[in-house]
């Protein structure tokens, strides 16, 4: 089987896998390799230019030369490939890791694809005894390849939905005369569920924060819609806006088990007046100067679920010296138990809106927060 090289090597730096460390989902599949097939090594291995770099391996180093591998010749064959005995193969048997440490005798590999189809590496079995690989054998070590092949892929759209991702969260905070504002935004996992936007159109202040069930690419790549269909339409109303993402996420979300809460808002800047629709989130207070805490009630159903519902906003006014905080449920997570929102305002007292979000960050990155942590605060200053 022929292979074009160049392309090959282009499809398996797209991947961006090389020199990455240890991921224990794929050291899984190798423990398992050894245990179904009782070898004394194991290893997922890339091809790279002139070496072979082992992502995940047991009993071997973790690069050996490229050059005359049992590997190399794999992906060149286009499936299972089996050398029952190396010393009597007449390709291998003056391999130097025959004839010299660890002597091997027996190999067994299936090639790993790049997502575009080029044959990157394998997922192979080694030992230093004679042996064969039944059929059944065969397509078991084929499943497990597979199955490698996916954990591989799946790191590289984790990847890419993170880069997407961020791309699409505010790269500087507006500057609003007579206002603070500070946002934060740490994920349980690589990929952010929860997205916050914020931009000022005319004499408003536009702001959503929004919560998508669950975690990873699925999630966030639902955040990412809510924030991209709500900024399309900065002259509609609050409740039109959110009307339009309803339309948009029922047939969506609808044919699934997950759900999205947010808080739309619209600070008038000159006065204060802060309108905003609460699509099922509940988790939008407002700090009076005087150290009163306001929850802002929701007013209606999660997004995509409120189809056939009229969307109402509430109005407050936000005073001099009054603050407004607006969280993603994962907050609870790394707040004292006992009064999470005194914890929040106490630290909202003491530290300011910056003080606060970053404080925020460090308890959930410090307490491993099990799910999103996201945070956003605008304080009117006195």
């Amino acid at each position: 089987m022929s292979i074009d090289e160049s392309r090959r090597q282009r499809a398996l730096d797209a991947m961006g896998v090389l020199d990455t460390p240890p991921d224990e989902r794929v050291d899984r599949v190798t423990r398992l390799a050894q245990e179904l097939f009782h070898v004394p090594m194991v290893s997922v291995t890339l091809i790279d230019r002139d070496r072979q770099w082992r992502k995940s391996q047991i009993g071997l180093s973790d690069e050996a030369p490229r050059e005359g591998a049992f590997c190399d010749l794999t992906i060149r064959q286009g499936g299972t490939y089996v050398v029952e005995d190396a010393s009597s193969d007449e390709l291998f048997a003056t391999n130097p890791f025959v004839v010299g440490d660890p002597h091997l005798r027996f190999y067994a590999g299936h090639p790993l694809q790049a997502p575009s189809g080029e044959q990157v590496g394998t997922l192979c079995l080694l030992d230093v005894e004679p042996r064969a690989l039944d059929a059944h054998q065969r397509d078991l070590l084929r499943d497990l390849a597979q199955w490698v092949q996916g954990e591989l892929a799946r790191d590289r759209e984790l990847d890419e939905a993170s880069l997407l991702q961020r791309a699409l969260l505010p790269r500087r905070t507006p500057v609003v005369p007579g206002y603070v504002l500070a946002a934060t935004a740490v994920p349980a996992g690589q990929i952010l569920g929860d997205i916050y936007d914020w931009y000022l159109h005319g004499d408003s202040l536009r702001l959503t924060l929004a919560d998508v069930m669950g975690k990873g690419a699925g999630p966030a790549i639902i955040a990412s819609g809510v924030r991209a269909s709500l900024r399309t339409a900065p002259d509609r109303s609050l409740a039109a806006s959110v009307g339009d993402v309803d339309r948009l996420l029922e047939q969506d979300i609808g044919d699934t088990s997950t759900f999205v809460t947010a808080v739309h808002v619209d600070l008038d800047i000159p006065s204060g007046r802060l309108s905003f629709i609460d699509a099922g989130h509940s988790l939008a207070f407002v700090l009076r100067a005087d150290d009163d805490w306001e929850q802002l009630r929701s007013t209606g159903l999660p997004l995509g679920m409120g189809l056939g519902e009229e969307r109402v906003e509430a109005t407050i006014a936000l005073q001099p010296g009054d603050t407004f905080v607006c969280c993603s449920d994962g907050l609870l997570d790394v707040l004292d138990p006992a009064d999470p929102f005194g914890h929040v305002r106490d630290v909202l007292r003491d530290l300011g809106p910056q003080g606060a979000v970053e404080e925020a960050a460090r308890l959930a990155r410090a307490e491993h927060a099990p799910d999103d942590v996201t945070v956003v605060v605008v304080r009117r200053q006195a």
